[in-house]
């Protein structure tokens, strides 16, 4: 694609063509949301909830999962595996352990089906009608008791009047050395059937190059190759998915809705770059930071305060070069091995164990939703959900020339969800009351990979997989009840109860196995003893526990328009089992550590909800407090980590802004700010040195996006918008240490959108930029500094050029 003639096309489309008459913006809907189980007003629920239709999350350009974070005041994303494993971080509440067997503490559905696994969050965005963000614990009401909060995709359901669908195609290129494509086809097609029987047809398709550029060359290697096809270019993605719905209207009082869905992504090795970073220690060898490497350093480890004058230090204690007794840096102010990225955090690096198409993740499912009005009053309900989940990923642990280790992680995993619920009322209260069943059998697969021609090459049985797989299966029973009563013309009493039966059986094996390709994983039986007595380790146990969560609120309508609300939510989040690689295992106390507590957390919030300007603005203000009892934090150290409890309080402010001030003109704002803390956290299991108070990963203290969008009619026919949209983050940890080295920058990110609608609004013209500004805005990281002298770092997508050509019927 020409950058120029794109821009072009832009400037001639945005100029010209302008007649003084406008229309109705997109941005600002009445949006209807199911927080509570029934059909309400956004502005009638006394939830902190932020909800967008299709139309809104495609003109914002959402196409994942997880864009639409960016629009949503106290939501940040975090995760593993340099976004190829993305999560949803809300109010500080995140949980980035790599090993699919823990479940995120912030939950996602698609049409009331639970995703059960953490890797299943990141999915792509297609034939959507709303997604709901709901901040806060949502217990009482939701299968999966997430304490952070949840988001709901609903999907398009088929329409019973008349045939409709849409063709969606998207041409792309990321302004990187890489010139890299993405081309994307979104199409649906549907409508009755019968009088009584409806379907719906989705499928997306998406190709996209590598845009991460790999300038890896053989003869610059530290040593030989990986094997054939090391060194690709990062950041391809090739995703097909779709999703088939038939409704059937038997009855007036019976509604049964069917759909089955399937997502299949080819990728690369996950692209990582490195950065060259130095761990500071005490007098003990006790490391008490990380800091990026001064550019004259050659030190492996520095002994003091990082001022240049410290001693230097042998770093007997701290396995420099990885373990392999590398007398210093030979390039000063690079890794252990000489490497420095040739461009910084721009889109080339030089890596060795980088292959194309090497990772793959599957999901498919089954949902039925039955609907039966019982009589005037009650509607029963049934949700009947089934998935599969099937994943394996590599990233290369030094993301440098160098064959070191590589890291990897897969899941073989099903879930099955199974709800019944009534709903009811009289003619001053509302009531829900339900029985949820939830199986998860969960089997993952998780380590290290010392590849062919290794630095592991003289270990014994080398090449080898240093492998983790855990057995999880999770059974939980939960029965539930949600009732609201008007005792006076303007005041809601809301009370919510779930008691949960939560049984979990576990089972784990840690220890070496050969490895037979660059492709696949744990093969084989584990070794006997390679790794001396003791080895392989295995580990079998179980959990029963009973669980509730619980809410108390008040709702006052102050007037038609505005709603205030204040309550206090108890939130839980059952306990579970580690399953950490190898070095994580053996340096957090082995068995010991496999096991950990559920976290409890209670929420005092109240906010304000208003409409005003006739309907044309919408003000939302909340404010919260949290007191968490045993917060589940992944404590990352060397090359794992596990999940520990520690108490936690966060408190902060929440303000969305959007408003409709002229026929044709919307604007949105939304921001947040709050200051978390979770306490008393070790600098590693079993440290010495006395445990710090530390903020939570991927938790900026404060966020802030605006957009402004403006349509007209132009001389030519159709309607015409521009847009632009720009968010702020702060800076923000990615390790639990808070070690200098382990942070993110803040950043601004901007985009901008111009489009055409033909009068029928069939067809439809876009041309967009995304991170225009080309910002480095980090998204996932590692601290490796004592295995590598590294960190691991990712970024957003670089800047982003496309068309977009969509016809309706």
């Amino acid at each position: 694609m020409n950058k120029k003639a794109l821009t072009s096309c832009i400037v001639a489309i945005t100029t010209g063509l302008v007649s003084p008459v406008v229309l109705s913006a997109t941005i600002l809907e009445e949006v209807i949301i199911t927080a509570q189980k029934r059909e309400q007003n956004m502005q009638d629920v006394g939830i902190s909830v932020t909800a967008f239709t299709g139309d809104q999350m495609k003109a914002m350009g959402v196409t994942q999962s997880f864009d639409v974070a960016a629009f949503t005041p106290g939501v940040h994303i975090s995760g593993n595996l340099a976004g190829q494993n993305t999560q949803f971080s809300i109010r500080g509440v995140t949980q980035n352990d790599f090993n699919d067997i823990v479940e995120a503490p912030n939950a996602v559905y698609l049409d009331e089906g639970y995703l059960a696994i953490a890797q299943a969050q990141s999915f792509s965005v297609f034939d959507i009608q709303r997604v709901e963000i709901l901040k806060g614990p949502q217990g009482t009401l939701f299968g999966r008791n997430a304490t952070g909060g949840l988001a709901h995709y609903i999907s398009n359901k088929p329409n019973f009047d008349v045939v409709e669908g849409f063709i969606d195609i998207t041409i792309g290129e990321y302004d990187t050395p890489a010139n890299a494509n993405v081309y994307t086809l979104e199409a649906a097609v549907g409508g009755p059937i019968t009088d009584t029987v409806a379907g719906r047809v989705a499928i997306r398709k998406n190709l996209q190059d590598g845009y991460l550029k790999n300038l890896y060359s053989e003869s610059d290697a530290f040593n030989p190759s990986p094997g054939e096809g090391a060194g690709a270019d990062l950041g391809d993605d090739d995703t097909e998915a779709a999703r088939i719905s038939l409704a059937f209207k038997p009855t007036d009082t019976l509604d049964i809705s069917l759909s089955a869905n399937y997502a299949s992504s080819e990728v690369g090795t996950g692209p990582f770059q490195a950065k060259s970073t130095i761990a500071v220690l005490d007098a003990n060898g006790e490391i008490v930071n990380v800091i990026d490497t001064p550019p004259d350093e050659t030190r492996l480890s520095i002994q003091g305060n990082g001022d240049g004058g410290a001693n230097t230090f042998d770093g007997s204690q701290s396995l420099p070069g990885g373990g392999i007794g590398l007398g210093g840096r030979s390039t000063p102010g690079g890794d252990f091995f000489g490497y420095l990225d040739p461009d910084g955090d721009d889109f080339t690096f030089s890596g060795d164990f980088a292959f194309k198409d090497q990772g793959s993740t599957d999901t498919w499912g089954l949902n039925a939703n039955v609907q039966w009005a019982l009589n005037d009053d009650v509607t029963f309900t049934s949700i009947t959900d089934y998935k599969e989940y099937d994943k394996l990923l590599f990233i290369d642990v030094d993301a440098a020339p160098v064959n070191q280790l590589a890291n990897y992680a897969g899941v073989d995993a099903s879930s099955f969800t199974q709800e019944f619920r009534l709903n009811g009322g009289t003619e001053n209260s509302r009531w829900v009351a339900g029985f949820f069943f939830l199986n998860i059998d969960n089997h993952s697969d998780n380590g290290l990979k010392g590849s062919a021609n290794s630095i592991l090459g003289a270990a014994p049985n080398a090449p080898i997989d240093i492998g983790v797989v855990a057995d999880l299966e999770t059974n939980s029973y939960s029965v539930f009840g949600h009732y609201e009563y008007d005792f006076a013309e303007d005041f809601t009493l809301i009370t919510g109860l779930r008691v949960i039966q939560e049984e979990k059986d576990f089972e784990v094996d840690i220890g070496v196995f050969s490895s037979f390709s660059n492709f696949s994983v744990n093969q084989g039986e584990l070794l006997n003893n390679p790794l001396g007595a003791g080895s392989p380790f295995h580990e079998k146990a179980d959990k029963s526990d009973t669980l509730w969560a619980g809410k108390i609120q008040l709702d006052y309508r102050l007037n038609d328009d505005t709603l205030m609300y204040a309550g206090v939510n108890r939130g839980v989040k059952s306990g579970s089992f580690n399953a950490p690689l190898l070095g994580a295992f053996l340096g957090s106390g082995g068995v010991d550590a496999l096991p950990y507590d559920e976290e409890v957390l209670i929420s005092y919030e109240m906010g304000l909800k208003t409409t005003f300007h006739d309907g044309r603005t919408r003000f939302n203000v909340n404010a919260f407090y949290y007191d968490y009892s045993d917060y589940q934090a992944f404590l990352f150290v060397g090359v794992g980590g596990v999940v520990v409890n520690a108490d936690a309080e966060n408190y902060g402010i929440e303000v969305e802004l959007q408003s409709n001030p002229m026929d044709g003109l919307d604007l949105m704002f939304s921001a947040s700010w709050f200051d978390a803390t979770v306490k008393d956290i070790p600098l590693r299991s079993g440290s010495p040195l006395p445990p710090r108070d530390v903020d939570p990963t991927y938790a900026p203290e404060f966020q802030a996006t605006g957009l402004i969008r403006y349509e007209w009619e132009s001389f030519s026919g159709g309607t015409m918008a521009v847009q632009a949209d720009v968010s702020y983050s702060d800076e923000y940890y990615y390790n639990l240490r808070n070690f200098d080295a382990d942070k993110f920058d803040s950043y601004v990110m901007s985009n901008a959108r111009v489009s055409w609608l033909s009068v029928e609004e069939k067809w439809e013209l876009a041309l967009s930029v995304k991170n225009i500004t080309d910002e480095r805005a980090g998204l996932q990281g590692f601290d490796l500094a004592t295995l590598c002298g590294c960190n691991e770092v990712s970024y957003r997508a670089p800047r982003l050029y496309a068309v977009n050509v969509k016809y309706s019927f």
